[in-house]
């Protein structure tokens, strides 16, 4: 009989989703923050205004997915009553705080759209600022906290690893860089001011470089997240084996997360980051790799997601 999934579509989805808005805001008021001087030029304000927008959206969706899957979601207000050191406690109490945060974020730049409010947005421009300062720790926060939510579970094998809250946290800003892109990719108009136009293309190179970077640690961390469990005797390294060649689930990882996932989008960020990083060219990447890269970056983050909480169930649990 196969073991019966507790935790399905609506829990993997609020992982995914919080790790996207995480991901983007984090990356958003980090951009913001270093502003020109990170060689973003004229376009950081854009981009950092694509990721502040967007960031609180699949955060709000997620939670609200995963307290109406859990059942009773006024008893979820029990979480607020006490503060304690429990994973799950201040993971709530830093996933409040996130949300009001990253929406007060986004309203702080809403002025901008409007040129009779031009006024208004630049003195909002500390408020940006204050908040971009404790929206980095806070995403980079909810982002781990998606990891250590299931790691806390000792009698779930493949969760229980120090490795995934790192694994999670890396996949989220990978994500929310690929969010940014596609979202400026689409919707960007080309300005009328070159020196902002070469700015976007700056920034938009400087995003794409990091996720690359993102992309060889997130390989690296799933190695020492399958060696970590391979090399341990018992239940671990039973639990790791679904996913490792001739497991049940080993195509579904090795194909959607790293080939597609991280492989396929990493060498194509490659071929035209290479370029500009080497020899100073333009970065010129086509809307549709651009657009590609993005998508082939989320599926890989949501079938991450997938496999690892699928996985966990059927390979568990076991005796304390």
């Amino acid at each position: 009989m196969a073991p019966e999934l507790t935790w399905g579509l609506p829990v993997i989805l609020y992982l995914f989703l919080a790790g996207v808005g995480a991901g983007a805001v984090t990356v958003s008021s980090s951009v913001l923050l270093r502003g020109g001087g990170g060689g973003f030029g004229g376009g950081h304000f854009t981009l950092a205004r694509y990721g502040a927008l967007i960031g609180p959206i699949p955060v709000m969706l997620g939670t609200f997915l995963i307290v109406f899957e859990l059942g009773r979601p006024f008893r979820m207000m029990n979480l607020f009553k006490v503060i304690n050191l429990s994973p799950m406690n201040i993971g709530s109490w830093v996933l409040l705080l996130f949300i009001f945060l990253s929406l007060f974020y986004a309203l702080a730049f809403l002025p901008s759209f409007l040129p009779r409010l031009e006024r208004l947005s630049s003195r909002l421009a500390p408020v940006r600022e204050a908040l971009a300062w404790i929206n980095v720790p806070l995403g980079i926060g909810v982002a781990i906290y998606t990891g250590v939510m299931l790691g806390a579970m000792p009698a779930r094998p493949l969760w229980n690893s120090p490795i995934l809250a790192l694994l999670f946290l890396i996949s989220a800003l990978s994500t929310g860089v690929a969010t940014i892109i596609l979202a400026r990719t689409l919707f960007h108009r080309k300005a009328a001011s070159s020196d902002v136009e070469h700015g976007y293309h700056q920034g938009t190179y400087l995003l794409t470089a990091s996720d690359l970077m993102l992309i060889g640690f997130e390989l690296m961390v799933i190695f020492l997240f399958v060696m970590f469990a391979h090399l341990t005797i018992g239940n671990v390294k039973y639990a790791v084996s679904i996913i490792l060649p001739g497991g049940d689930m080993a195509t579904m990882f090795w194909v959607w997360v790293v080939l597609v996932g991280l492989l396929l989008p990493g060498l194509a960020e490659l071929i035209y980051v290479v370029p500009k990083l080497l020899y100073h060219r333009d970065y010129a990447a086509p809307k549709a790799i651009e657009i590609a890269v993005s998508i082939a970056v989320l599926i890989g983050g949501f079938m991450l997601r997938y496999v690892i909480v699928v996985a966990g169930q059927v390979t568990g649990p076991v005796g304390l």
